[in-house]
């Protein structure tokens, strides 16, 4: 029978397990492992029952049915952690000895390790390092249980656990740091992939009205920029760039295969003296593409330059640290004049019998633009001034005629409805556009070391081929300036009529009270992620370089050194805290034991008068009388109020002495 204290540990450990791996593992077999916990929580002492049997061959066989049907297959990371989380839940039902479940603690390491390649992050971290400390606390039970003769209530005994394993872990502690920071840390030979049909937040390649209201409805974070921020510009011109969408079919936008063909960073010529590079960390690490600062080029040979300006790696992989861009200014991207005429032909391809009263509108103002692109332009921007539009997130629903019904009838949307209309007028009249999709804006964290840009900035915008070249032109600045100017977070709070109108004072305080909590979690979380999961050998060596060191042979060193002086100031802390334990007398009878002949110390099982006595039989009878006013004083000592221990202990002192000196004439 298992005792409760080491089922304690075992139920604690699987249940950090399932709630570590809720949000990566199949939903059927997260139910399976509840269903487990559960019945290992009810289930007082092991069985050996064929209903018992069955229900581990049937709950075993339906978690590996859930997991072939998620990935179709058993090998992989997600897959293989699965597999492996089955294998310990099965272990947990099948345990009823001692060697059952020291199997499974050990298999629960593994397990709560093989989490990170799920995710990285600090929660993460803190659910496997509290798997970790229960799997402990088990072990431990283990060893103490055969030794523990006293009957001690479940929680007493927990508590002391507790308290024994986290002061053995805190021991440990600076040796983990120190390897932490010197043991010589290799580049990485491989990295994650990331998974097929993986679902992520953020911009996708495709846009349809109202896409990027729901994500401006959350707080959070979409990437992080780090770097000499000083030389950002305004934030007005903070347009983060992730790719074109040129492809309309009356609903949706999507991006055109011809935008995806690779070019030369190389060959981007930069107008700027000295361009700004910066660094960019994506919250997900799933992300396909690099939301750069447009127009912005990668540093490494790891990521690609697309025609519309968009940055992807080469290879998809989960990748946690930050990567080097740098920004162009506002560099035409190189294009020749075949890729230039089938753009051309492209950005003005129409949905024919579609938004009549849009196409009417756009000949009527380009006939009063004398048909002159740029005034055209301006044209457009002045009606837009003149209708009285709204900028909000409900903007309601649009029928098949969506830009009719925007831009004649409700004249309230977001910043994809101003932009799709825009770009559609432009198009009408044979003008080259197309709607980028991305980001715009951010704010500081709150260090105001970094730049964080969030889900809520997601943004649309457009551009035109005006005078041989792509321009920008954002709709939303002409209805909503103080969005640009100032960053949707300041413009959600000072206009609130942005949600709808329908959020009550109540909800506005909740969700700020929420977005506050999300910014500094994001904060810490960039923490971890710089400090501890960005640690590599670039970050081991700036450390070496402080230290005076730069090669593996100077950490190894420093390693060795640091592990020494740790040990000598453990010893030297177990000394002093058995010194300051000892009494004074103590201390005394301990210096004057070390120096006598090794028949002359004291036994285990003497007393201190017999102790005396003995010695005293071996000297001259000249010297009897100071080991028996020793022996008297040590028993007043005993027993003798405080006030009065300082003087027989100066006297003992002096004793000690004499008597040291007798017992060498001998």
């Amino acid at each position: 029978m298992i005792p409760n204290t080491i089922r304690i540990s075992i139920l604690v450990s699987l249940g950090l397990l399932i709630v570590a791996q809720l949000a990566f593992i199949p939903a059927l077999l997260s139910g399976v492992f509840i269903v487990v916990w559960v019945y290992l929580f009810f289930r007082k002492q092991a069985t050996q029952s064929v209903l018992h049997t069955v229900l581990i061959f049937g709950l075993t066989f339906l978690a590996l049915a859930s997991i072939y049907l998620r990935y179709q297959t058993f090998l992989g990371v997600e897959a293989g952690v699965a597999v492996l989380a089955t294998f310990l839940f099965a272990k947990a039902l099948e345990s009823k000895s001692k060697r059952d479940v020291i199997i499974l603690f050990n298999f629960a390491f593994f397990v709560s390790a093989s989490l990170f390649l799920f995710s990285q992050s600090f929660a993460m971290a803190v659910m496997v390092l509290l798997c970790l400390t229960s799997c402990f606390i088990g072990l431990y039970r283990i060893q103490v249980a055969e030794f523990d003769e006293n009957q001690k209530s479940n929680l007493i005994a927990l508590k002391q656990d507790v308290w024994h394993v986290g002061k053995f872990l805190l021991y440990a502690l600076p040796f983990f740091i120190l390897l932490f920071l010197f043991f010589p840390r290799l580049p990485p030979l491989w990295h994650i992939p990331i998974p097929e049909n993986k679902a992520v937040t953020g911009i996708s390649d495709s846009m349809s009205p109202g896409d990027i209201a729901k994500l401006s409805q959350s707080s959070a974070l979409a990437f992080r920029i780090t770097g000499h921020l000083n030389e950002l510009p305004a934030r007005s011109e903070l347009y983060w760039r992730a790719l074109v969408l040129d492809e309309y079919d009356g609903t949706r936008w999507t991006s055109s295969t011809l935008n995806q063909r690779v070019i030369q960073s190389n060959d981007v010529i930069s107008k700027r003296s000295k361009p700004f590079s910066y660094q960019y960390l994506a919250a997900d690490p799933n992300i396909a593409w690099v939301m750069g600062l447009e127009q912005s080029i990668s540093v490494n040979g790891q990521y690609l330059l697309g025609q519309d300006g968009r940055i992807t790696p080469q290879r998809l992989n989960s990748r946690n640290e930050p990567i080097s861009l740098m920004w162009v200014g506002t560099t035409d991207l190189p294009i020749n004049e075949r890729q230039l005429n089938w753009q051309i032909k492209l950005n003005t391809q129409t949905v024919k019998d579609r938004d009549i009263k849009s196409q009417q509108l756009a000949s009527e103002l380009f006939a009063q633009s004398s048909r002159d692109p740029q005034k055209y332009v301006e044209k457009v921007i002045a009606w837009y001034q003149r209708h009285n539009f709204a900028y909000t997130l409900s903007s309601g629903t649009l029928g098949q005629n969506r830009v009719d019904d925007f831009l004649f009838h409700s004249r309230q949307g977001f910043c994809e409805h101003y932009a799709s209309s825009f770009v559609m007028l432009m198009r009408y009249v044979g003008i080259p556009a197309r709607v980028v999709a991305g980001y715009q804006g951010g704010q500081f964290a709150p260090d105001g070391k970094s730049w964080e840009v969030r889900q809520l900035d997601a943004h649309a915008w457009t551009e035109v081929w005006l005078n041989g070249r792509w321009q920008r032109y954002d709709p939303t600045a002409i209805v909503a300036p103080l969005r640009i100017d100032e960053g949707m977070q300041n413009y959600r709070e000072s206009d609130r009529q942005i949600l709808g109108g329908n959020q009550s004072e109540w909800s506005y305080q909740q969700y700020a009270l929420l977005t506050k909590m999300r910014i500094w979690g994001d904060y810490a979380s960039y923490q971890w992620q710089s400090k501890v999961v960005g640690y590599n050998a670039e970050s081991q060596r700036s450390w070496l370089q402080k230290l005076g060191g730069d090669s593996a042979y100077s950490s190894v060193l420093i390693l060795i050194i640091s592990m020494v002086m740790l040990l000598v100031m453990y010893f030297g802390w177990i000394r002093w805290k058995l010194f300051t334990q000892t009494s004074e007398l103590e201390r005394c009878i301990q210096h004057f034991n070390v120096k006598l002949p090794l028949t002359l110390q004291r036994q285990s099982l003497e007393t201190f008068s017999g102790w005396m006595t003995r010695l005293s039989s071996l000297v001259q009878s000249q010297d009897l009388i100071y080991f028996k006013r020793l022996s008297h004083l040590y028993e007043q000592y005993m027993y003798a109020p405080k006030s009065e221990s300082e003087e027989k202990i100066k006297e003992m002192k002096v004793l000690f002495k004499t008597c040291a000196f007798a017992l060498k004439k001998l």
